[in-house]
């Protein structure tokens, strides 16, 4: 993994494929290569670093190839350098190939080609990829697309690629299984990515493949083929309603801060066209025909990794609250190897921001085999998870560009509120005016989350200020506010690098409270709610250790601002959409924290924007 790009047409291909190469800079990567076409050779240039890096280093060479592709690695096997990164060529440099995923049997296929004589220059993976297909073309002298589908039914994990044969300069070959690839349509031209952001200017006409099959792209034609039985498919044509300057940072220092600042938007998107006339009921036609089993259902589990796990723990208060359904949390990348049991009367919940989370897909996919009702929250129209999954609904965030998940948070947040206001209907464990209650102050989300913005946005950069330096941070929070604990913890770990854990306020007496000193600043989610007595107690506790305090607290607390060192105000909601307000200010706070660091808020070391491999 992480970025794949591709182009066969008339245009000259190096411009194309750097801009599409820089589309993809938020997934995450250490590394970035092109191979093109060029005066009868496959022509291979890649560099650690940057785009800009392999930019620099092929500027100044005369390059006139309309046929390419390009690739940004974050590394799996083999650590970040200029050898490891793609295209990788095969020996005999017929092949030259970019991958995302991992080839798990890659040990075993390159112990049989090392036998064969085959040499490796890096420690890819991918490489032994390229080795194979060439061996499959040298002995069974097959057609390219032939050597490549034959290799892949021996390979074992998740690939997508894009392959380019030196004796079928006019083709480039695709194929996925378990990792994405989308493939723009023009007029005599093709273009290829591992999402649609470097398509979306070219064109909206693309196709999702589907796991399992492969693609032969000529500049004016396209076959679409099975892997394992070779039979030929008919496309399906999707057209993207994601616009360009949704991928753009719209005057923004970072798309961090500018999905931050979204929110309000991202929310009434998330709400618009999903509530009756009268306000009284939700309306998720992507649920309709699966409510009566969804009303039957003994359990409901929810499966997520890093930020949409915290927005599913929110998800599993509101469901019981709501619904008087039992809800457990599980850890998708966990849930497929602890051997869960499911029965055919459990609802799977399966929640990802990209639809693509290989860890997530797994659970759903085991989840499906076991016999329960799978159901998907997801941003991204078309990804994997939506069309593996039964039913479910799109969060309609809109792209999400920074790899710290801000918007989609809260988008998911409001889905599963959503849901859960459907099915407590439906189910009668809660009353019309119960229903319109809710439905009335989720509607006046997005302005309570405008308001919050105006509040913190200027104390943050005071507090960030005196907190940047700091080793450690404590985020505390109790009911409905320890997921969003849990949260602001990440958020700050991912993009400053400061150690950061998140806990039940309860909690911390049976350990963390040892951490605390003059030089801890706790960050403490003290809101109106049923546990504000408590949490007070919390405060008092880390006080008389000398801790420095930071509350977020509602508008008009008088008994908190006395205790603290810090207040952030946020408005008075209902306990249950609190969490949508209380994340906003730790969002910033740690978004405001790197960026005084001098940290990459938008592409922090080591991360991947959508984690395709387990």
């Amino acid at each position: 993994m992480c970025g794949i790009v591709g182009y066969i047409g008339n245009k000259p291909v190096t411009p194309l494929l750097i801009k599409g190469l820089k589309r993809l800079e938020y997934r995450g990567y250490d590394s970035a290569g092109v191979a093109l076409y060029q005066n009868g050779e496959i022509k291979i240039f890649k560099k650690k670093g940057k785009v800009s890096d392999l930019e620099k280093y092929i500027q100044n060479k005369e390059l006139t190839a309309t046929v390419g592709i390009g690739h940004t690695r974050w590394a799996t096997h083999g650590e970040p350098n200029d050898i490891n990164a793609h295209p990788h060529l095969s020996m005999s440099g017929k092949f030259a190939i970019i991958h995302n995923g991992i080839i798990e049997n890659y040990n075993e296929l390159k112990k049989r080609l090392l036998s064969r004589g085959y040499i490796f220059q890096s420690q890819t993976d991918t490489e032994v990829l390229a080795h194979l297909i060439d061996e499959v073309y040298k002995v069974g002298k097959v057609a390219p697309e032939e050597a490549v589908r034959l290799a892949l039914t021996k390979v074992e994990g998740a690939f997508g690629i894009v392959v380019m044969c030196l004796d079928k300069p006019d083709q480039l070959i695709v194929a996925r299984r378990a990792s994405p690839i989308v493939i723009g349509i023009g007029e005599g031209e093709y273009f290829i990515a591992s999402d649609a952001t470097p398509i979306i200017e070219n064109t909206k006409r693309v196709i999702y493949l589907n796991d399992n099959e492969i693609a032969i792209v000529k500049k004016d034609e396209l076959v679409l083929k099975t892997i394992y039985n070779n039979n030929i498919i008919p496309p399906d044509v999707k057209i993207l309603e994601i616009e360009l300057d949704a991928i753009e940072k719209g005057g923004y220092e970072h798309f961090m801060l500018k999905e931050i600042f979204e929110q309000p938007r991202s929310i009434n998107d998330c709400i618009r066209g999903r509530i009756s006339q009268d306000g009284s009921q939700v309306r998720l036609g992507g649920l309709q025909d699966v409510m009566e089993r969804i009303l039957k259902a003994n359990r409901l589990q929810i499966v997520a990794c890093g930020t949409s796990w915290h927005a599913g723990l929110v998800g599993e208060y509101i469901l019981e609250e709501i619904c008087r359904i039992p809800v457990e949390v599980d850890y998708a990348s966990e849930f497929r190897y602890r051997n869960p049991v499911i029965s055919t009367n459990d609802i799977v919940i399966a929640i990802s921001q990209s639809g693509e989370t290989a860890d997530t897909l797994a659970a759903v996919q085991l989840a499906k085999q076991q016999g329960a009702l799978v159901l998907g929250i997801c941003n991204v129209v078309g990804a994997s998870i939506p069309r593996e999954t039964h039913a479910g609904m799109y969060t309609h965030c809109g792209p999400e560009i920074g790899v710290a998940s801000t918007k989609a948070f809260t988008g998911q947040v409001t889905a599963l509120l959503l849901m859960a206001i459907m099915i407590g209907y439906e189910k009668k464990s809660i009353s019309r005016e119960q229903s319109y209650n809710l439905i009335s102050q989720l509607l006046e989300i997005p302005e309570l989350v405008s308001k919050t913005l105006n509040n913190v946005k200027d104390s943050i950069i005071i507090i960030a200020e005196n907190f940047k330096h700091a080793s450690n941070f404590l985020y505390l929070g109790r009911g409905y506010n320890f997921p969003v604990a849990l949260e602001g913890a990440l958020k700050l770990k991912e993009i400053s690098y400061i150690h950061a854990e998140g806990y039940p306020a309860a909690e911390m007496k049976h350990g963390p409270i040892a951490l605390i000193d003059e030089n801890m600043p706790v960050v403490v989610i003290a809101t109106k709610d049923k546990s504000y007595e408590k949490i007070v107690s919390n405060i008092q506790e880390v006080k008389a250790r000398k801790g420095k305090v930071i509350a977020i607290i509602n508008e008009g607390d008088r008994t908190i601002p006395k205790m603290v060192d810090y207040t952030l105000e946020i408005p008075l909601t209902d306990e249950k959409l609190m969490p949508i307000l209380s994340v906003i200010p730790l969002q910033l706070l740690a978004y405001h924290i790197a960026v005084m660091r001098g940290c990459n808020v938008d592409q922090p070391r080591n991360l991947a924007k959508s984690v395709t491999v387990e």
